[in-house]
């Protein structure tokens, strides 16, 4: 397998220095006949100046608009073509049209039970507020009789999710977008494959551009020898491709309609600390027992029915079909999923509600901290009128580009009154906030610009739920492993100042 992967990187570097090497031959032959052309020169210049007025009037985010807006001005010639080829952000037409479709058909799938939004609104109405927005706009209603338990770890998350799946009588779904063979991978892939020999109807979506190094090529072809159901998420298409920025980032297992995992961790050994990789690993996840998979649920089979159209309709897969007992579960859970397909932030928001409600304190775990400027905002005025507003990043980063991007927000927000920590002991990958000993969030969804705008991302908002006592608990001790940042160290020099200003500009592009 090593000799596989080896062979699969080799060919990837070496299309990759054949298309730069294309590339740059083709901006030089373009340049020189622009030079020797003014009318070809007028034409791209005036589709420059149409591109960036299109821009200016466009519904995106002022960071984006910023960025792509300076890149023309930068490369008048051809900047404005590329905004056309490249600029938007939305999925390709294929992809739009098969999700919308199975959104629209199953519609009525998702209801909002009122008696549920009733009884939360008689705790707060505020947090109604922001319950009534994720069903709503989000399409994804608030549930309770739902059980939650915590994983501060991804060697217990693991642990846990491997004796849950050994348990599945009927169905198991499972959607990631990293899958890595090795000790982790292995042992659940076996028990997918037994349970599949036994008559479990198992189905798996991995991302394809997310694994492209990790597994072999035409890997859902081996699943399926396995009598695993699967398909690859955007396929990895060696070209420069608009729909690659769009990727699966989410993170579901539903067991028998009634059990359900989610959070930050990957099926790969760095995950649970196997694997050295950015020193120690840290993440977490939790798992749901009750009404509230039933989201978790639907989330999966939209997607697996947009791209492999199996089931008329979504009722054999509801919680009670397999359990039939009252679920037990304290306060309210509300599983919601982030999409590109349309043009509401809504990951973005429910983080924004949090900072704005708050009274006492918001903790955040994040491993990349790249926001654009209504999140800044959000951020220091939550510090500037008392709220105990703490960050934790990575110490050892895995990317140190975007960590240096991380650390260039540092200042502003320190300044505001913000506290910063960074987990010095390896990679903090986890993704939460916990607020007011009152709620919580805990997902894929991080704070940056990918994230926020452009992958299909879920998360899980939980309201009076001891596990949101659990995540600040967890916050609390992991901060305390780590270091507490302070101006002195965010000084970078003149050069490495201008160089994060440079990478803040185009942020939203990378």
């Amino acid at each position: 397998m090593k000799k596989i992967l080896g062979k699969l990187l080799n060919r990837i570097v070496i299309f990759g220095i054949l298309l730069a090497v294309q590339l740059g031959w083709f901006l030089l032959t373009f340049t020189k006949l622009v030079h020797y052309s003014t009318g070809l020169s007028l034409v791209f210049r005036v589709i420059s100046i149409l591109a960036v007025l299109w821009i200016i009037n466009t519904e995106d985010n002022p960071a984006y608009k910023i960025a792509w807006i300076i890149l023309i001005l930068v490369v008048p010639l051809l900047g404005g073509l590329f905004y056309v080829a490249v600029g938007h952000k939305r999925p390709g037409k294929g992809m739009r049209k098969r999700l919308d479709a199975e959104r629209k058909r199953t519609e009525g799938e998702l209801k909002q039970q009122e008696e549920v939004m009733g009884r939360l609104g008689e705790m707060d109405q505020g947090t109604k507020g922001e319950s009534y927005y994720l069903a709503e706009t989000g399409g994804y209603p608030v549930w309770d009789h739902t059980s939650a338990t915590y994983y501060k770890i991804g060697e217990e998350y693991y642990a846990s999710l491997l004796d849950e799946l050994k348990k599945a009588e009927h169905f198991i779904f499972m959607e990631f977008f990293i899958v890595g063979e090795g000790k982790m991978w292995n042992s659940i892939l076996k028990v997918l494959e037994e349970k599949a020999a036994a008559g479990v109807d198992v189905r798996f979506i991995y991302d394809d551009l997310g694994c492209v190094s990790l597994l072999p090529p035409a890997y859902s072809l081996i699943l399926e020898s396995k009598g695993i159901k699967s398909f690859a998420f955007n396929p990895f298409i060696p070209l420069w491709s608009l729909v690659m920025n769009n990727r699966d980032h989410r993170k579901i297992v539903v067991i028998d309609g009634h059990t359900a995992f989610s959070g930050g961790v990957n099926l790969a050994d760095e995950y649970i600390n196997e694997k050295v990789r950015f020193g120690h690993w840290k993440d977490t996840g939790f798992m749901l027992k009750g009404e509230a998979v039933w989201n978790y649920t639907v989330m999966f089979l939209r997607m697996w029915n947009a791209h492999r159209h199996t089931d008329a309709d979504y009722e054999a897969f509801r919680p009670h079909v397999w359990h039939p007992e009252a679920f037990e579960g304290q306060g309210f859970i509300q599983p919601y999923s982030d999409s590109p397909l349309d043009d509401e932030r809504l990951g973005e928001n429910v983080y924004l509600n949090i900072l704005n409600r708050a009274k006492d304190y918001v903790y955040i775990f994040t491993p990349y901290l790249i926001v654009d400027h209504e999140m800044q905002t959000a951020l220091c005025l939550a510090a500037k009128r008392g709220v105990d507003v703490r960050i934790m990043t990575p110490g050892i980063p895995d990317k140190k580009t975007i960590f240096q991007l991380t650390r260039s927000y540092y200042p502003v927000l320190l300044k505001a009154g913000v506290r910063i920590y960074e987990y010095t002991p390896g990679f903090l990958h986890a993704k939460s906030f916990v607020c007011d000993d009152e709620s919580a969030v805990v997902g894929t969804i991080n704070m940056d610009y990918r994230s926020l705008y452009l992958h299909f991302e879920c998360g899980t908002f939980f309201y009076r739920n001891p596990l949101v006592m659990d995540v600040k608990r967890d916050s609390l001790a992991t901060m305390e492993k780590g270091r507490e940042i302070t101006l002195s160290d965010t000084r970078q020099g003149f050069f490495g100042s201008l160089f994060c200003a440079v990478l803040r500009v185009f942020s939203p592009l990378l």
